[in-house]
């Protein structure tokens, strides 16, 4: 199973009430992805196949997820305005966001 794979099912098996904690506050969302990056990078992923991972989370909330707060709501917006390689240099920034959190 591809890495990105791996990402969508780990992000549709996370119990509603676990979700719920990291989609709250935009905070606990930047520390699960960074967590979730940092063991990627333990695990000698690229950022590229970090940053696939992070497309399909980023697919994954748009279409399954509302937005808790501002922050959520703007990535949203922008995940679903951009192209596909929009959304993958998005999926880049994001995990660049997350690393500067570690």
């Amino acid at each position: 199973m591809s890495i990105e794979n791996r990402v969508e099912q780990e992000a549709r098996n996370i119990a509603p009430e676990k979700k719920e904690e990291i989609l709250q506050n935009f905070e606990h969302f930047k520390n699960y992805l960074g967590d979730q990056v940092a063991k990627g990078e333990k695990l000698g992923l690229s950022e590229e196949s970090l940053a696939k991972g992070a497309e399909k989370i980023g697919d994954y909330l748009a279409k399954n997820e509302e937005p808790r707060n501002r922050e959520e709501k703007l990535l949203q917006e922008l995940w679903k305005l951009g192209d596909k390689e929009q959304r993958h240099q998005l999926a880049h920034l994001l995990v660049r966001l997350a690393q500067s959190t570690n």
